[in-house]
């Protein structure tokens, strides 16, 4: 993968972090996993993600180009998250909700049999 959400969780553990092994832990995965996603995706991209925070001891942060990738990504996901929420709406007979939320109303809701007619949305 060349970047996705996964990359966007990584960084942003990083960043708070300041330590790829911790934000590595943090996300359940080696820290091996964690630098082989990261050079791939650098390679891929052609630009560093992450840089040394001083010396080993101190730890990374994100590059200028790491944190103008993320955002950007973010700012595209919850473009197109909006869009599909708003299209899932419109098409769906159940509540939906954005991307690791409950759905306002939960899903105690049940959905009538007449009510899952989709041939007028086919």
């Amino acid at each position: 993968m060349l970047f996705g959400m996964g990359r966007v969780l990584l960084l942003r553990k990083v960043e708070e972090c300041g330590s790829l092994k911790k934000a590595a832990e943090s996300l359940g995965m080696s820290y091996r996993a964690a630098w082989g996603k990261l050079k791939h995706s650098e390679e891929a991209l052609g630009c560093k993600l992450v840089e040394k925070q001083g010396s080993n001891r101190d730890g990374y942060r994100l590059t200028d180009e790491g944190r103008r990738i993320t955002e950007g990504y973010e700012a595209w996901f919850q473009s197109v998250e909006r869009h599909a929420l708003e299209a899932a709406r419109e098409l769906l007979p159940w509540k939906v909700g954005a991307f690791g939320e409950t759905p306002v109303g939960g899903y105690e809701e049940t959905v009538e049999p007449s009510q899952c007619d989709v041939s007028k949305t086919a």
